[in-house]
């Protein structure tokens, strides 16, 4: 059976099945633990998921005015009980100097910040929704994730991972999956699932770019920089050059195709959806570079507006999207013959997508 609602973490299971692999004993004995966690975390996503499309129930005590977020961030002192969790700091307050706790509270800002100034959405759900952040879950938990209702980070082992806060693009695209939630309930799995995973590297890159105020040429296209402990220049994800983010001798090699011809046959990572993400990143990227300017602008525009299109069908495959996001363009305005239309239709034929 398809799993409609998998639980989307920033680490892809892939990664950590190579550490269990390659890693020293007590590695082995994290990632295992881990993954563990993820599985048993699955569930209580889907179980979020389904009450939210029985009416929403989950996302109430909206705040009353759109344009500024509500944020409470809780220490869960490394336990994996969020009941047990206490708040550490809430909307207004100042620093408390704990690293997690003040990145987790920026970064949720950072990410409703650009949702609200660049596409006038109100939170995750366009309703104000609160944003609740949980950190220090767990003991060395080596993972971060959106469960339906709030963002959860791990500390990091220290040996292999950072604490998952130190990256806002990471806290941009967890909180991006309550987004593709809301709007387009693409199924995880295969192509539409990497176009689930694609669009969170969007706009958590995004988030990172509106943040540092950098033009798309300025950017990194990193998703994660910072998290490999002892590899500053790696990454998890690269949207520039699929395939080179990361080389290390525990966690493996990028794997990411960049193009069609290298798309993923595999039943692992429910169809490799953090793999085959490469390919539709990389047309984003294509096409935020040709447009020039700011990415938020047009080709962030486009891509938000062409993941809340009606045709968005949950199963929907590269192709499809594809050709949305050209119907998008067209909707705001930019004709055939225009720049930006042609940077987007030639960036999809870049990877081997070409739109009729």
């Amino acid at each position: 059976m398809i799993d409609r609602h998998s639980l989307a973490c920033i680490l892809p299971p892939d990664i950590l099945e190579r550490v269990i692999i390659q890693g020293s004993p007590e590695q082995r004995a994290r990632a295992l633990r881990t993954l563990a966690r993820d599985n048993a975390l699955r569930s209580v996503r889907a179980q979020n998921s389904v009450l939210r499309a029985q009416g929403g129930k989950l996302l109430k005590q909206h705040v009353v005015e759109g344009g500024r977020p509500a944020r409470t961030i809780f220490d869960c002192g490394h336990t994996e009980d969020p009941a047990r969790a206490r708040v550490a700091r809430s909307e207004g307050d100042d620093p408390i100097g704990d690293q997690a706790i003040d990145e987790a509270y920026d970064g949720l800002g950072a990410t409703y910040r650009l949702f609200w100034d660049a596409y006038e959405r109100d939170s995750i759900d366009d309703e104000g929704l609160p944003l609740k952040g949980y950190v220090h879950y767990g003991n060395g938990y080596d993972n971060a994730f959106w469960d339906g209702q709030e963002m959860v980070f791990g500390d990091g082992d220290g040996e292999l991972f950072n604490r998952f806060t130190i990256a806002v693009d990471v806290i941009g695209h967890e909180l991006a999956h309550g987004v593709t939630e809301d709007e387009a309930q693409l199924v995880y799995f295969r192509q539409s699932g990497a176009l689930n995973e694609s669009a969170s590297d969007v706009f958590g890159s995004l988030v990172k770019q509106y943040a540092l105020g950098q033009k798309a040429t300025e950017a990194d296209w990193l998703i994660g920089a910072g998290l490999i402990a002892g590899a500053p220049d790696q990454a998890l994800r690269s949207m520039k050059a699929p395939g080179t983010a990361y080389d290390h001798p525990k966690l493996g090699h990028d794997s990411q195709p960049g193009h069609m011809d290298g798309y993923v046959q595999t039943t692992s990572d429910n169809g490799g959806v953090h793999t085959n993400s490469g390919i539709p990143n990389h047309a984003f990227y294509l096409a935020a570079i040709n447009i020039g300017g700011h990415a938020w602008e047009v080709a962030g525009r486009i891509w938000y507006e062409a993941l809340r299109d009606p045709r968005l069908g949950p199963t929907a495959q590269f192709r499809t999207f594809a050709r949305i996001t050209l119907r998008a363009a067209q909707r705001l305005g930019y004709a055939t013959s225009s720049s930006e239309y042609q940077a987007v239709s030639e960036a999809w034929a870049q990877v081997g997508l070409e739109i009729a």
